[in-house]
């Protein structure tokens, strides 16, 4: 099994900056795609950002030249560096793996960590 320790939430001011960490365990054998989504009150769960094991990467409309997605593949760590943040990406944020543990292949979920942009 794949464990997904999520940190760098929570409450920042608009325009400030926050990086938010995704930490993989357990017996993982190949990390593939590694992504951070976000889900607002009332709305669906929507993809912010992703890489792949070779470092492209594709975002979100709504974020690009703002947010910045990279990985330590050493440390099975998905990082999301996001600047000049506005009230809209107010959201829970989740990382997700697409990792290979054990002899399977599945989907991995962070436990979501609050992101709220407020005055």
């Amino acid at each position: 099994q794949v464990q997904l320790v999520e940190s760098g939430g929570g409450l920042v001011q608009p325009g400030g900056s926050l990086r938010l960490s995704c930490a993989a365990s357990g017996r993982i054998v190949t990390i593939n795609a590694m992504a951070w989504y976000r889900q607002a009150p009332g709305k669906q769960r929507g993809l912010v950002a992703a890489i792949t094991s070779g470092g492209s990467t594709n975002y979100a409309d709504s974020v690009k030249g703002r947010f910045t997605i990279s990985r330590d593949n050493a440390e099975n760590t998905v990082y999301l560096q996001m600047n000049n943040l506005k009230p809209e990406d107010t959201a829970v944020y989740y990382c997700n793996l697409d990792a290979v543990s054990g002899y399977f292949r599945n989907n991995y979920w962070g436990q979501g960590t609050q992101v709220t942009v407020s005055a």
